[in-house]
């Protein structure tokens, strides 16, 4: 798995567990690929994926990567089943991504109802 060596999961301050980089990662960089079993149904730590000829899939998630949070102003992303840094990425910052447009929704509904 490349450049796994890179990342350390701790306690974040977005929520639960978060992974977050010991070394700096260039903008640009392949930071790992989400490993696990394939899956159709959907629940916590499963990233979907829409490969080339447009078919959705689930992946449960096995490896560190699983405890990535949402962040509406990410540095990283995936293209497909791989995460790449958006932007250079210092040691000790927190590795987000967008959950995508459903979450963040769900997550605005959930904001004004308190």
């Amino acid at each position: 798995m490349p450049n796994m060596h890179k990342l350390k999961v701790r306690k974040s301050r977005i929520h639960g567990k978060g992974v977050y980089a010991v070394e700096r990662i260039p903008a640009g960089e392949k930071i790992g690929t989400y490993h696990g079993t394939v899956t159709e149904e959907d629940s916590t730590y499963v990233l979907w994926v829409t490969d080339e000829s447009g078919r959705e899939y689930g992946i449960h998630g096995e490896t560190d990567l699983k405890f990535l949070n949402h962040s509406g102003s990410p540095n990283a992303e995936f293209d497909g089943e791989d995460l790449y840094a958006l932007v250079d990425i210092r040691p000790g910052d927190e590795i987000t991504f967008h959950y995508g447009e459903d979450f963040a929704e769900w997550l605005r509904q959930e904001m004004d109802s308190e």
